[in-house]
């Protein structure tokens, strides 16, 4: 029992950091291209592709720092890790935003976010051994 314990804790921390990441990295990235929409004369259509790209590379990063010391499961801890963010995201939304749909666009980024994890995962196993 102790050793199922034991790796529960090895796999949760990890993930806990994947998530802090990838956060992180999307707050500064949202950052960055509003700091371009506002000082450039891109077209406000391209925000929606920006969120869609920032999320999604958030994500793999924070699969790929997951797994990269676990030395399995890299695909689905990063999906796992995508899904998670994910519903953090549309939860917290949801509750900000009285105004909450699930549209395409909605279904893209859950997709892609279960996607990019999975990548990333698969990444971070592979390059644990190097």
């Amino acid at each position: 029992m102790e050793g199922l314990e034991k790796e529960k804790i090895n796999y949760f921390f990890p993930l806990i950091k994947g998530l802090v990441i990838a956060f992180v990295m999307t707050i500064a990235m949202i950052f960055l291209v509003s700091v371009l929409l506002c000082n450039t004369n891109l077209n406000e259509s391209i925000i929606n592709p920006l969120i869609i790209f920032a999320t999604s590379f958030s994500i793999l990063t924070g699969g790929f720092f997951t797994t990269k010391s676990l030395e399995k499961n890299g695909i689905i801890t990063g999906g796992v890790l995508g899904l998670i963010y994910i519903l953090s995201i549309y939860i917290l939304s949801s509750i900000l935003s009285s105004n909450f749909t699930i549209n395409i666009n909605s279904i893209i980024l859950i997709i892609s976010s279960i996607l990019c994890g999975a990548i990333g995962g698969i990444i971070g196993v592979n390059m644990q051994n190097r």
